[in-house]
């Protein structure tokens, strides 16, 4: 249509006016970089920032994030909700995934059902134990019959859980709660390791290629329910670890995107990119923290840990690395999930003077004087903001205790192994919330790294769990909360923000508090 028009009006002459009008549309192909090369396309398993956005775009839960930024329905269309909060029943629309084949509720139960699977290598399980009988099941003290997941036909799912949960909602709308293509995982059980025929997903977009540690790109599905408020038609996803380099492909008009949420921009580059673009920045519910194990000498010591996190100066690493208006971390719960705002810490940012006198009796504790003390090695996996950081901490602690610490630099998958197997004396970590609810920091995931354990959190914790009332709720959380800060099996250090470049016609981006893009909204503006 638009040839057959156009060529009566260039041969009236009105070429040069409807050609500057033609030169202004552009594809609808966004462009971004990924940094790193996703963990895991497999919503069951993925839980790397990269793999969890990727995942967004491709799969869609029950409920999902809406164009306002909040909750709205996703493959449900309507939602039932007993009296008792405890029993939920979906009502799903008809859908279908990226191949035509219709989703059901099937495919939403077995997806869960594999999670609580004990053969099933995922670190999920613990977050489906709100389900009735569903930890019971993991243990072997209950039939998979007996959990409360039933597809009661194609259209309808009904969920029982084993005591109200107040973010049930926003959990359904999360990775490991997407279902997985049962017609495909069935019969390839490694569907999700490469783009072939059998990745198949039910998001806005799928997966048109997988060049690893190359490119990835997506194209829109057309076989998605809501195609029609899907306006991009590609997402191009380069793989390129080198920050500066993403920057310079920005500025060269290669990229319309830098930054966060799937990379970072060059820290040593932030005075010079605030002076020649437009920096946004966006507060997401994440914390920057390191993680001691707890198990394993100098820091099975309470007070040395406690030494190690006092001394660290937040505020002066914001100031002189990060500059994108971080909050230092004197609690372990970024401040936007608290429906009250938190009091002051039980401590204090860079306190030296109570940290050399905690450092000082640690050392007594232990029968070390700072020469006798066993060598520390502070890890963290391969980025130029982590490395920074880490050597900043490392004067600091220097500078308190008169010690030398070494630092170790892994690439990101060695860097994960050895966090999951212990080997390690303090890592660097950072987490995101998966959901917007306190618990997301605070539940039965909170010793997994640092084997740290405490029976009087752990009964918070549950009896958190259980309570109805919300304020009540909120006061066991902070209370826990306040034992993990005394204990400190984690040192946190700032509160996250998302730093990005985009250009102005990058228009519909969505950005949750959990950090999730959602590309759904997403569309390119026409410009000169």
């Amino acid at each position: 249509m638009k040839l057959n028009f156009l060529i009566p009006i260039l041969l009236l002459g009105f070429s040069c006016q409807k050609g500057s009008e033609a030169s202004k549309k552009i594809p609808q192909e966004l462009r971004m970089n990924l940094h790193g090369e996703p963990l895991c396309l497999d919503p069951r398993k993925a839980n790397d920032v990269t793999s969890i956005n990727v995942l967004g775009a491709c799969f869609e839960g029950l409920m999902r994030l809406g164009e306002d930024r909040s909750l709205a329905f996703g493959v449900a269309k309507e939602v039932k909700v007993s009296e008792d909060l405890k029993t939920y029943i979906f009502s799903l629309r008809n859908a279908t995934w990226s191949d035509g084949v219709p989703i059901t509720a099937f495919d939403f139960m077995d997806s869960w059902l594999s999670i609580l699977d004990p053969s099933f290598a995922s670190e999920f399980a613990h977050e489906l134990f709100i389900i009735k009988n569903a930890k019971a099941y993991r243990e072997g003290k209950a039939t998979k019959e007996e959990i409360g997941i039933k597809a009661i036909d194609n259209q309808t799912l009904e969920v029982q859980l084993e005591y109200p949960i107040p973010y049930f909602l926003d959990l359904v709308s999360i990775g490991y709660f997407y279902p997985v293509p049962s017609h495909i995982a069935k019969s390839n059980p490694l569907w999700a390791k490469k783009y072939s025929k059998d990745f198949v997903g039910n998001g806005p977009f799928k997966l048109a290629e997988w060049q690893h540690y190359n490119e990835i790109t997506l194209i829109k599905n057309e076989a998605y329910w809501d195609k029609d408020k899907v306006k991009l038609q590609k997402i191009y996803l380069p793989i390129i670890q080198d920050v500066s380099t993403e920057l310079s492909m920005y500025e060269n008009g290669e990229l319309d995107w830098a930054g966060a949420p799937f990379s970072s921009l060059p820290l040593d580059a932030i005075p010079t990119i605030i002076k020649k673009h437009t920096l946004e920045t966006f507060p997401v519910a994440g914390v920057y923290y390191y993680v001691f194990n707890v198990q394993k000498h100098p820091f099975n010591n309470r007070h040395l840990r406690m030494a190690f996190a006092l001394a660290i100066q937040r505020q002066t690493i914001i100031d002189n690395i990060l500059q994108g208006k971080q909050e230092p971390a004197l609690w372990f719960v970024p401040p936007v999930l608290w429906k009250e705002k938190r009091e002051n810490s039980t401590f204090k940012d860079g306190d030296l003077i109570e940290a050399k006198k905690l450092f000082n009796l640690a050392l007594k504790e232990m029968g070390k004087t700072k020469e006798t003390l066993e060598p520390i090695t502070l890890s963290y996996n391969t980025s130029e903001g982590h490395h920074k950081i880490a050597q900043a901490i490392q004067q600091q602690w220097k500078e308190a205790f008169g010690i030398d610490v070494k630092l170790e630099n892994k690439e990101w998958k060695v860097f994960l192994d050895e966090l999951n197997k212990h080997e390690f004396q303090v890592a660097r970590l950072g987490g995101i919330a998966s959901y917007n609810d306190p618990m997301s920091f605070l539940d039965e995931g909170v010793s997994s790294r640092s084997l740290w354990t405490n029976k009087a959190y752990t009964k918070l914790i549950e009896k958190a769990a259980i309570t109805s009332d919300p304020k009540r709720r909120e006061y066991d959380l902070k209370n826990a909360e306040d034992l993990l800060i005394e204990d400190m099996p984690y040192a946190p250090i700032y509160f996250y923000t998302y730093s990005y470049l985009k250009k102005p016609y990058v228009k519909g981006v969505k950005i949750s508090n959990t950090g999730h893009f959602e590309f759904k909204y997403t569309y390119l503006e026409t410009h000169d």
